[in-house]
């Protein structure tokens, strides 16, 4: 599963690329155009605006593989295993159901706009909310997966606090492991008998 999932992250990666590439090109090129040939490329705004979309929802999905959503440990890191769990379950369990509040809600908002053309390209306004759906049913695997391996017991005490308050707050942590580390082995390695 996890080599499906890696799999999965990297061709999401891939398309993020290409829809930044594409969005790089219409709007500077909609720039020089507009500046140096007083014409443009009318469907720049439109088509890189779903491209934006698009290319955050999928981030978020990317992000939340590899738990880079920020969030506030301050709590949960203090408490003992079964609270660490309890709070892993809570939090799955509520984000499961916002999940699923906004696949259903990005589905019927894709129904009801099939039939409606974007005012440029003319292509189905439900691109726009299909975003929504596939950020849902990626981010509801990925959290039915890590809820499965918490409450089977394949998570480690650490990994049950699955965000970190800050970047720098994981560097600290590295650091003053690397310290202690480095000031056990310092007595021991420096001390002689007379």
């Amino acid at each position: 599963m996890n080599k499906l999932l890696d799999g999965y992250c990297r061709l999401l990666d891939g398309v993020m690329a290409l829809l930044l590439a594409v969005m790089v090109v219409l709007v500077f090129g909609n720039v020089v155009m507009r500046y140096a040939f007083n014409s443009g490329i009318t469907v720049s705004e439109e088509v890189s605006r779903w491209m934006f979309v698009w290319l955050t929802f999928l981030g978020a999905i990317v992000a939340m593989k590899e738990h880079g959503h920020l969030g506030s440990d301050m709590l949960v890191s203090r408490l003992p295993m079964w609270g660490k769990k309890a709070c892993l379950v809570a939090g799955h369990l509520l984000m499961l159901w916002i999940t699923w509040l906004l696949l259903s809600g990005s589905w019927q908002q894709a129904q009801i706009n099939w039939e409606v053309e974007a005012p440029v390209t003319g292509a189905s306004v439900a691109i726009f909310y299909g975003a929504g759906i596939v950020f849902a049913v990626s981010a509801g695997v990925l959290l039915l997966r890590e809820l499965w391996l918490g409450l089977s017991g394949q998570l480690s005490e650490k990994d049950l606090v699955m965000v970190r308050e800050s970047e720098e707050a994981g560097e600290l942590e590295a650091l003053q492991a690397e310290l202690a580390r480095e000031n056990q082995q310092a007595p021991t390695q420096g001390s002689t008998k007379p």
